[in-house]
């Protein structure tokens, strides 16, 4: 698998980047020469080694709590966003506010990326869940009991339901051509800690969901990094959400 950007120095603006996913993105945004704009609540929870890097550029805020104009100066010169948002696994993350994170963020970012109007359209590219369901159900894997479990998921767990009103509103909002937004929204299976290792990426559905398939959360960063950097990831996958699993071993 290839590291090497396209083009020389972009920038990434990276949104939850203290997280166990986040983190490992930002690292390998850096590794690979890449500029990071990186918005955290806590620089203290930045990955070990980071803080001197002299291609981050740290800014400490809520991304909900910022003005429209504060959230375009923020997307303002970033060749792309990776929001690697979402809820901690606590009762309070779960149930707690705000319960539509993922959703409003991602709105917001696409508001101030068509306000902008940049001469090259920003790639968002947005960390998901498997949990999340393709328009016109095009997940066929789904039967009908799944579905329906998936149905009740989401009315009663909040974050299943920010996940999948985050990856609707792209579908649904932004058209496929949209001069100044292109998106792509990355669906992992069960998240598990590790190196980078072979992977493999699928449109639609691969494991069911009470035979859930595994996918390190390095090889999420990898791929996110990939289509933030690499043209031929970016033009296989925009306006998709592909799925993510590990590699089976041979």
């Amino acid at each position: 698998m290839d590291t090497s950007a396209t083009h020389a120095e972009p920038t990434v603006l990276l949104l939850g980047g203290t997280g166990r996913t986040g983190g490992r993105v930002l690292q390998q945004l850096l590794g690979r020469g890449v500029h990071v704009r990186a918005l955290v609540r806590s620089a203290e929870r930045l990955p070990a080694g980071v803080a001197d890097d002299p291609r981050l550029t740290v800014v400490e805020a809520d991304l909900l709590s910022l003005s429209a104009e504060q959230v375009k100066e923020q997307v303002d010169g970033c060749d792309a966003v990776i929001s690697c948002l979402g809820h901690t696994i606590s009762a309070q993350g779960v149930f707690g506010k705000p319960r539509d994170l993922v959703a409003r963020s991602v709105e917001r970012v696409c508001r101030a990326a068509k306000e902008l109007r940049p001469a090259q359209p920003v790639k968002l590219i947005l960390m998901s869940s498997v949990s999340v369901n393709r328009a016109g159900g095009l997940d066929t894997r789904r039967g009908w009991f799944e579905r329906a479990y998936m149905w009740l998921l989401r009315g009663l767990v909040p974050p299943a339901r920010d996940n999948q009103r985050a990856a609707d509103f792209l579908h649904d909002v932004i058209e496929p051509a949209d001069p100044h937004v292109r998106w792509v929204v990355v669906r992992p299976d069960t998240l598990k800690d590790g190196d980078v290792t072979a992977y493999s990426l699928h449109e639609g559905l691969v494991d069911g969901l009470f035979r859930p398939g595994e996918t390190n959360r390095a090889n999420v960063a990898h791929f996110m990094c990939e289509l933030a950097t690499d043209a031929e990831a970016w033009e296989a996958w925009q306006g998709k959400l592909p799925v993510i699993v590990n590699a089976s071993p041979e």
